[in-house]
């Protein structure tokens, strides 16, 4: 099981300033691994104890908190974005960078948290992702998403096969996308399920 952050996983703000490049390099390696596009407008980010680390810390420079009590706020909201034992945890981005077109674009993606829209096929089964709540009402929808998976024993033992095809795809009235899951983010999956 994946560690909940604590405050003392919180490098103080000197420190961290200090060490930012050094670390702020480590995690863009890290999520190149753990990050995958679905077609041109959605990627999702897999996230773990290291990625969330960063986020917190990060959230702590650029809001300059430094009151413990808000510090542990930062901590819950990032430590319920850990993967539990047995799942996988994405930031799903709808990609959206042309403020012309990006009312038009999220229109399009409402219902996308509603129903089975986004899966993951191991061999023959398919899982579907399950969103956090509050992110999206009946006329509005945002662009960041938090998604959980819970792959099936079977297709575990099938994302550990190099030679088994796996893909995650996006169906979804506005947008349909698949992509073929690269064997290095597999890794990165197998390896967050038995933390």
């Amino acid at each position: 099981m994946m560690q909940p952050l604590t405050q003392a996983d919180v490098v103080g703000s000197d420190e961290y300033e200090r060490q930012r490049e050094p670390y702020r390099q480590s995690i863009i390696e890290l999520k190149r691994r753990r990050r995958i596009s679905v077609g041109d407008k959605l990627t999702l980010v897999f996230e773990n104890r290291e990625t969330l680390w960063f986020q917190v810390q990060e959230m702590i420079r650029v809001e300059r908190i430094v009151d413990p009590q808000k510090i542990q706020e930062e901590l819950d909201v990032y430590n319920a974005l850990l993967p539990a034992p047995g799942e996988l945890s994405a930031t799903l981005l709808i990609e959206l960078t042309d403020s012309n077109t990006m009312k038009q674009w999220l229109d399009l993606f409402m219902g996308l948290d509603h129903g089975e829209k986004v899966e993951l096929r191991a061999g023959s089964e398919v899982i579907y992702g399950e969103f956090e709540g509050g992110h999206s009402h009946e006329t509005k929808i945002s662009a960041v998403h938090f998604v959980r998976f819970r792959p099936t024993s079977a297709m575990v033992a099938t994302l550990a096969d190099p030679a088994a095809r796996v893909a995650l795809s996006v169906h979804h009235p506005g947008y349909d996308a698949e992509v073929e899951v690269p064997w290095i983010m597999r890794q990165e999956w197998l390896a967050d399920m038995q933390a």
